[in-house]
């Protein structure tokens, strides 16, 4: 067997949902409880496991992020974008 191919993973048991009980939209969409998109949570228990594998590890990444930003003290609120100069004008 070639180096890169590896066995497929045995499943015994199926992924269970991350769901926790707090059902609440974020403000950019994600659930509050499992960091979930609308359509993970809609289309959860029709997805394969690889799939929710995925998806599981882009929620640890959201909660992370999110944890990350609520220790930081950011209220969530993107800071105002400053006009950048041109680069062509003489105006300094």
């Amino acid at each position: 067997m070639a180096e890169s191919q590896q066995p497929a993973q045995l499943e015994f048991f199926a992924l269970q949902s991350p769901c926790i009980g707090i059902c609440q939209s974020g403000p950019k969409g994600y659930c509050k409880g499992c960091f979930r998109s609308r359509e993970e949570r809609l289309y959860w228990l029709q997805i394969d496991d690889a799939t929710k594998r995925i998806i599981l590890d882009a929620c640890q990444r959201r909660k992370r992020y999110a944890q990350r930003k609520k220790a930081t003290g950011s209220n969530g609120e993107d800071a105002p974008l400053t006009q950048q100069g041109s680069l062509f004008s003489d105006d300094e």
